[in-house]
């Protein structure tokens, strides 16, 4: 099966290709296919209409209608089976009442007739027919309720509604029917109010780790954080995911904005590169890495997550070692102009030479990937 690359990634090798990197130079840094590369290139020159082809977007909107189409099918389905599992426990003039809905919302009577399996005829047969005294009691009460609720400034539930009616206004009705008859008229009162107490300031996860980042395997520990550096243009953001194991950027993601969003994307590209399975994800406690969005997409892969201390930068040590080391060996070298200029030099460092260049001391002087290699039962797929 060919190796899927996140879409940041096709990104930022067609960046280089503008930016003057060669084919051949790229094929050798990053240890992919040129065909793959001439396909992306010729991927976006159909994109940008250069050249005849089906666009990106119109093969992700194909993908999604026939995605759509799937779902509308097995919908179809479950409402006809539905239909015939509940066709003896609704009565025909519960049914009919159904249509009578759907036709006021403009829907066909006779297709409503047909998926309900009852006749047309006998449908209009039931709207011919005079109310009977229940509906007609109904109305009024309905019209009863609505006048209370209104005189209460809209603030009187089913309880307070049949009290008025019943001690106010003298009317015989029991407490069921006038709850009954407030929800299908979508009757509300309003709710009482209701104040969070308040919570003592404790950690969102426990910490795992404990500062002992040594692992003998590739994804038992991950570690994450942010970091950013100016440019003429405004500040560029970047979020890693390393494995403690072996060091190597699994994932990233660079951004204008420091939200979720960028945390959230880094770590969906670690998971798509690895494909984890109980791996503890150790972050400081920032609002990025405690955020919903966060939280869901690490729950979603069966992440174990870990946050050290709030303000102790030694509880993430790997990572501020790691971002030091980029600071000294790229950020600080020279002033960035634009933040394309600065990300595409991000992506260099992060895929070509620091995963399968940078020899590290921890790793006995070899690469990210090439200590991975040398370790065939240990070696990630």
């Amino acid at each position: 099966m060919p190796k899927r690359y996140p879409p940041e990634f096709r990104r930022k090798v067609l960046d280089l290709l503008k930016a003057g990197r060669t084919v051949a130079q790229l094929v050798n840094d990053l240890q992919i296919s040129d065909q793959t590369i001439y396909n992306w290139r010729r991927q976006e020159l159909i994109d940008t209409g250069q050249v005849p082809g089906i666009t990106s977007q119109d093969h992700a909107d194909l993908v999604a209608a026939r995605r759509r189409i799937a779902e509308l099918e097995i919908e179809l389905e479950i409402h006809r089976r539905a239909a015939e599992l509940l066709k003896e426990a609704v009565p025909p003039k519960g049914r009919y009442a159904a249509i009578a809905i759907m036709a006021a919302d403009g829907l066909p009577v006779e297709v409503c007739c047909r998926v309900m399996d009852v006749s047309v005829s006998g449908y209009y047969a039931w709207r011919s027919r005079p109310p009977s005294a229940r509906s007609l009691r109904h109305a009024w009460l309905t019209d009863q309720i609505r006048a209370a609720h209104v005189a209460s400034r809209g603030t009187y539930g089913a309880a307070r509604v049949h009290a008025e009616l019943t001690l106010g206004r003298g009317i015989l009705v029991g407490h069921n029917a006038v709850e009954m008859l407030m929800r299908r008229a979508g009757i509300k009162g309003l709710p009482g109010s209701w104040r969070p107490r308040p919570k003592p300031e404790t950690p969102t996860s426990d910490d795992l780790v404990h500062r002992d980042f040594a692992r003998s395997g590739p994804n038992l520990l991950w570690v994450t954080d942010i970091t950013e550096h100016p440019t003429r243009e405004g500040k560029v953001y970047c979020a890693v995911v390393l494995d403690a194991y072996s060091r190597k950027v699994v994932g990233w993601s660079i951004d204008s904005t420091q939200t979720s969003t960028l945390v959230t994307n880094a770590l969906a590209m670690a998971i798509s590169n690895r494909q984890p399975v109980d791996t503890v994800i150790h972050s400081d406690q920032p609002g990025q890495y405690t955020s919903w969005v966060f939280t869901r997409r690490a729950q979603e892969a069966v992440l174990v997550p870990s946050m050290g201390s709030i303000g102790d930068c030694y509880d993430n040590g790997m990572m501020d070692s790691f971002w030091g080391r980029m600071q000294t060996e790229l950020l600080d070298r020279q002033r960035w102009r634009t933040r394309i200029q600065l990300a595409n030099a991000i992506f260099e460092y992060l895929e070509i030479f620091h995963n399968r260049q940078r020899r590290h001391s921890a790793l006995g002087m070899l690469s990210p990937t090439e200590y991975e290699r040398v370790h065939p039962s240990l070696s990630v797929a």
